[in-house]
């Protein structure tokens, strides 16, 4: 059997980073994502990498059924300990060769495992800057975990049936000369340049 195709472990440390960053005033401070609050997003993170880990074992249910869009996620009183523990569970899940073959299921769609894993390395490379840049903090992706999160969405936006669509809303132009990560922001429907309101 292959080798994974990247360790999602060096961006799932820095989510779990990020998220130790986070203070008690910052949960109810806005994020670059529509209408969710900082609070809303860990919860997200909570949630995703429970339904990715799933996915990765192919332990398919409630946990990789559920849209993402059903509810606003929200986090429990124990979430700074549940995060990191998830996000752990969630790399390993992935280090497994047979998570990136065959098929999978994740927020209710059926997708081969190497798609899932490009899912999940843009959801916590999006996902992450979303949470630094709300809590003010430093970000600097995973490399590997950048590079298919870029590939993901430059695909998606591709194949988008309206031109300039992209998966999280439409795509901010970013100069191709600009800096990968901020490409990808882009692609993912945000502005780079988006700071928390003074």
């Amino acid at each position: 059997m292959t080798e994974p195709i990247f360790d999602l472990g060096p961006q799932a440390a820095v989510v779990a980073r990020l998220a130790r960053g986070v203070r008690e005033e910052h949960l109810p401070a806005p994020t670059p994502c529509p209408d969710l609050a900082v609070r809303h997003l860990l919860g997200h993170l909570l949630g995703l990498s429970v339904a990715f880990r799933d996915a990765a074992r192919k332990n398919l249910g409630a946990t990789t059924d559920t849209r993402p869009d059903t509810t606003v996620p929200d986090v429990g009183p124990g979430w700074r300990e549940e995060l990191p523990r998830v996000l752990d569970d969630l790399a390993e899940a992935w280090r497994d060769p047979a998570a990136w073959t065959g098929m999978t299921q994740a927020g209710g769609v059926d997708l081969p495992g190497e798609v899932a894993g490009a899912v999940v390395a843009d959801e916590l490379v999006i996902h992450g800057w979303d949470l630094a840049r709300a809590t003010g903090q430093d970000y600097e992706p995973d490399p590997a975990a950048l590079q298919a999160a870029y590939g993901f969405l430059r695909a998606a936006a591709d194949q988008a049936p309206e031109r300039g669509a992209g998966i999280f809303g439409p795509v901010v132009p970013v100069p191709e000369h600009a800096p990968l990560l901020d490409r990808a922001v882009g692609l993912s429907g945000r502005n780079p340049d988006w700071q928390p309101r003074p």
